[in-house]
């Protein structure tokens, strides 16, 4: 069965294929062409198609729409595009230069039937309607980051960003352009997935906008005899990515858990996301080498991708067995490194005697098979040294932050463990991590206290001020967690249990070894395995299982002519769902849905959990979008 990633590559190496089927055996050359593409194209394709492959599709020259362009004859020009008005005038403009012989036009999203006319005019104007050869709708508007996880925007994500969706002064208009833009994606998601949801949400909440217009245009879709998207779901392209029953897609907002964007994390995936900034499956890390031959330090790009089969299998584990595993790696490769050296001086053995005979034709067989796996080796050497300069990075910032023992407190907080120091007391240690860390740990502790009482309030935040930290998101998760307070069906201060951690003894394999990782100082911190807020709702809503707080949610089914919103009330429970997080998600919350649904695979039950959200952020930006709606507070009319 495909997953999502591999139908949108399918979906998109079509594209580049001219919107014809792609044959089963690849022609010896590919018609040759180039692709021009906006930026929301860019970080559609920049995922899950790398330039190599680019390339063997046949595609010459890769370029923005928007940069100046020089005309090229007789090459098929591909556009990859949203059909905004800006992209429609460049591609005018484009028409009435000539700068192509044969135009293929793409569009992300469907384009209005007076916005095409538009277009029609324009190329009859240019002369040039003979050398438009297809024009497209295709469904792929969304970011594949991962076979299972997704997101809406990275370039200009800010319009999608918990802040644009919970700031005061949103008018109308705004708010429903924001919502048909989730839903819109939403919609051209499950076209690509080949499957019609049932849709569950919590009422009243931007979820609920979401679903109630996702539920309209899938309906609408289903109903339209002429283009309806799903009839070949069950039949064309090896039926949808999950199996026969429907998925559930369940739609939550971000305002039900504040407190796991913030919380610091001990995974790896997570971690390089939270200390190093990685985005669409590339981050950046200072090149110690070049700064050392005096040079000024210039980062460097590491592509995280599923190539990688070191980030496979370790990106969801804690950083102290990653750091343990690429010394593993090290090991294996120095081995077999030694092995080829010493065939190469067994090889050059003097003298013209049998003994020298016999292990040269020995030894041949030997080097033949050594010298073929060069490339492997150099491949690996290449991710060893990049993970080794990532984990470096990442270890720095874990000592420079006491980032090990910032985690260890939230677990110890969420699972109302009682804590070896008084908050106070860390909070006024200036050795103690950044302000940034500081003001996360008390919001986090302030969500999850259920009595905090003023004075000690009072207390912490002076400690916070006097570490140097800006406390205006306070003023909103203030008014945000007296707002949750009232509704009773979700009491923050109870939705958490933390795993709690246990140190275990400090990594011996990497002090015995001499390792390149200095871990003195660092905590080896084994996480017990809990459910976070959106799994435990996720598991709720999968089983079907009778809960205060999900039997009221809102049941939708777009199949149906007439449908009510309530849970009917025999319903089988759920093998698949896509869980998507309204006002942006992270991979802490990825990584825990991905650990949950490992737990539940059974010999003959495969489930699947595809987790998305409309901007993935980490806890810095997340923290400036809470005290930008602060700041709105505090200061109401001037934003």
């Amino acid at each position: 069965m495909l997953t999502l990633r591999e139908r949108q590559i399918n979906a998109i190496k079509q594209m580049l294929n001219l919107n014809s089927q792609q044959p089963k055996v690849l022609a010896a050359e590919p018609v040759w062409k180039i692709l021009i593409y906006d930026r929301v194209g860019q970080d559609i394709i920049s995922p899950i198609i790398s330039i190599k492959e680019l390339r063997e599709l046949g595609v010459t020259l890769h370029v923005q729409l928007h940069s100046d362009r020089d005309s090229i004859p007789d090459v098929p020009a591909v556009y990859f595009c949203l059909p905004t008005d800006e992209n429609l005038d460049r591609i005018q403009q484009d028409f009435s230069n000539g700068l192509y012989d044969i135009y293929h036009l793409n569009f992300l999203a469907p384009i209005t039937r007076s916005k095409i006319e538009n277009l029609a005019a324009a190329a009859l104007h240019a002369g040039c309607v003979a050398n438009i050869h297809r024009v497209y709708d295709q469904y792929v508007n969304f970011i594949s980051l991962e076979d299972d996880f997704f997101i809406l925007k990275h370039q200009q994500s800010d319009q999608l960003s918990y802040y644009a969706i919970n700031r005061a002064n949103t008018r109308d208009e705004e708010m429903e352009a924001l919502m048909d833009s989730i839903v819109d994606s939403l919609f051209a998601l499950f076209v690509t997935l080949g499957n019609v949801p049932i849709i569950r949400c919590p009422r009243n909440s931007a979820a609920e906008m979401v679903a109630r217009k996702l539920e309209k245009k899938l309906r609408e879709n289903l109903w339209d005899a002429r283009a309806n998207l799903f009839h070949m779901d069950a039949t064309q392209a090896g039926g949808g990515v999950f199996s026969f029953q429907r998925p559930v897609l369940l739609l939550l907002d971000r305002n039900m858990d504040l407190a796991t964007p913030l919380h610091h994390t001990w995974s790896y995936q997570a971690l390089v996301h939270d200390v190093l900034d990685l985005g669409l499956n590339l981050v950046y890390v200072e090149d110690d080498s070049a700064a050392s031959a005096g040079a000024r330090k210039k980062p460097k790009a590491c592509d995280l991708d599923r190539n990688d089969r070191f980030w496979v299998t370790h990106k969801g584990s804690p950083f102290p067995t990653v750091a343990e595993a690429i010394q593993e790696e090290l090991e294996s490769y120095r081995n077999s490194e030694e092995e080829i050296k010493r065939l190469k001086t067994s090889m050059g053995i003097e003298g013209e005697s049998e003994i020298a005979f016999s292990l040269v034709n020995d030894t041949t067989a030997l080097l033949t098979s050594a010298v073929n796996s060069l490339p492997q080796l150099m491949e690996k050497k290449r991710l060893i040294d990049m993970h080794t300069k990532i984990a470096t990075a990442i270890l720095n910032c874990i000592k420079a932050r006491r980032l090990d023992s910032y985690f260890e407190i939230e677990e110890k907080i969420m699972s109302k463990q009682t804590l070896d120091k008084p908050l106070l007391e860390l909070l006024r240690d200036s050795e103690f991590g950044q302000p940034e860390d500081k003001l996360r740990l008390y919001i986090i502790y302030y969500i999850c206290a259920q009595q905090l009482p003023e004075s000690e309030a009072e207390r912490l935040r002076e400690a916070l001020q006097a570490a140097g930290c800006d406390l205006t998101a306070l003023a909103y998760v203030q008014r945000w967690k007296s707002i949750m307070n009232r509704s009773p069906s979700i009491s923050q201060a109870t939705q958490y249990e933390g795993g709690g951690t246990r140190t275990v003894s400090m990594f011996t394999k990497l002090v015995s070894q001499g390792s390149s990782f200095v871990m003195e100082g660092v905590k080896n911190l084994v996480v017990k395995r809990h459910n976070l807020p959106v799994t435990k709702i996720t598991e709720q809503v999968m089983e079907c299982r009778s809960n205060a707080e999900t039997d009221d949610y809102l049941y939708l089914d777009p199949k149906l002519l007439k449908g009510g919103d309530v849970l009917p009330k025999n319903r089988a429970p759920f093998q698949d769902a896509v869980v998507f997080m309204v006002g942006g998600g992270n991979y802490i919350e990825y990584q825990n849905l991905v650990d949950f649904i490992k737990q539940k695979q059974t010999s003959n039950v495969h489930r699947r959990i595809i987790y998305g959200a409309s901007t993935l952020t980490n806890a810095r930006q997340f923290l400036k979008e809470l005290s930008a709606l602060g700041n709105e507070i505090q200061a109401p009319g001037t934003s």
